[in-house]
């Protein structure tokens, strides 16, 4: 019986083998001001975390630090692998590291399981936890444990970019005109529509 073909952009897994030994597995807990970046080192039983500020090159120099660290404990890194949550931060990073020879992937926020504990006691270091052991999981193989999000070409970013500011504006057009909706309700004002040239009231 013939087996079913794997998917070649089948991102719900990866399908390169992993060798734990020879790989250096990061994450990155993203926010406006600051990086956490969370590390998994083959020979090191502690699992650093260490933040910086927003700065690519203090990320690859802590990167190529951790490797330092685990040659020293006997294990040649062969492959160097980071993920962070999409976000408003775009692709960029994940371009800016692939060009460097660092595997960059970039998770679904959506597809990572958060139970409610977790968001009752959300913290930095909890994320940073959550995501290392869902990276972790699609790095195996398995599945159900995150979806990564196609990296797409500067060109492609930017082909979408009059798509989500339209969609932006119009998200705004409506906030703006329920907001106007609300206060002519409170003055007894009813049936009015903001958006009519006139200000006419709706039939």
């Amino acid at each position: 019986m013939e087996r079913p073909m794997q998917k070649l952009n089948d991102l719900s897994r990866s399908l390169t083998a992993l060798e734990p030994d020879g790989t250096l597995i990061a994450v990155i807990e993203m926010s406006l001001s600051s990086w956490l970046i969370g590390g998994i080192l083959p020979g090191v039983e502690r699992q650093p975390l260490k933040k910086l500020a927003v700065d690519e090159s203090a990320l690859l120099k802590l990167l190529h630090r951790w490797r330092e660290e685990a040659e020293k404990a006997g294990h040649r890194i062969e492959r160097i692998v980071v993920a962070f949550e999409a976000g408003r931060d775009g692709f960029w990073l994940a371009r800016w590291l692939k060009a460097r020879s660092i595997e960059a992937y970039v998770i679904h926020a959506a597809s990572v399981a958060v139970s409610r504990e977790h968001r009752r006691a959300k913290t930095d270091r909890l994320d940073s936890e959550l995501l290392k052991r869902a990276f972790l999981g699609w790095l195996r193989g398995e599945r159900d444990h995150c979806k990564m999000v196609a990296i797409p070409s500067i060109m492609d970013e930017d082909a979408k970019r009059p798509n989500r500011e339209r969609e932006s504006l119009i998200g705004e057009q409506s906030r703006i005109v329920n907001r106007m909706k609300a206060a002519l309700i409170r003055l007894g004002i009813r049936g009015f529509n903001p958006q009519a040239k006139k200000g006419c009231r709706t039939p």
